[in-house]
């Protein structure tokens, strides 16, 4: 049976967090930035399980069980967050919520 070689996790890996960076800078929709902060942690669990598939070990498994937690309660806060501003301001771009009041 063919293994696939670590260059291959690692090259999709790097494929996917370039990807959720590009859309983290470029984008300007709230629910599209924090989509794309999802696939840049998605992109670094690849890595580790790639790496650790290669290496025989179990720590990167649970390093991506830590980030899969890590992301659930992101996205639950970030997407608590979006919705209170999208209620207070009535805008759901970054641009449009620059400034803060005290």
């Amino acid at each position: 049976m063919k293994t696939i070689p670590v260059e291959a996790y690692f090259a999709v890996s790097t494929a996917l967090f370039v990807l959720g960076l590009l859309g983290m800078i470029v984008r300007r929709n709230l629910v599209t930035v924090l989509m794309s902060l999802e696939l840049a942690l998605n992109a670094v669990n690849v890595a580790f399980v790639g790496a650790d598939y290669h290496m025989g070990l179990v720590e990167g498994q649970i390093f991506a069980l830590f980030i899969i937690a890590l992301a659930a309660a992101e996205a639950a806060v970030g997407l608590g967050i979006i919705i209170a501003i999208f209620r207070y301001r009535l805008v759901d771009s970054t641009d449009e919520i620059t400034d803060m009041r005290g």
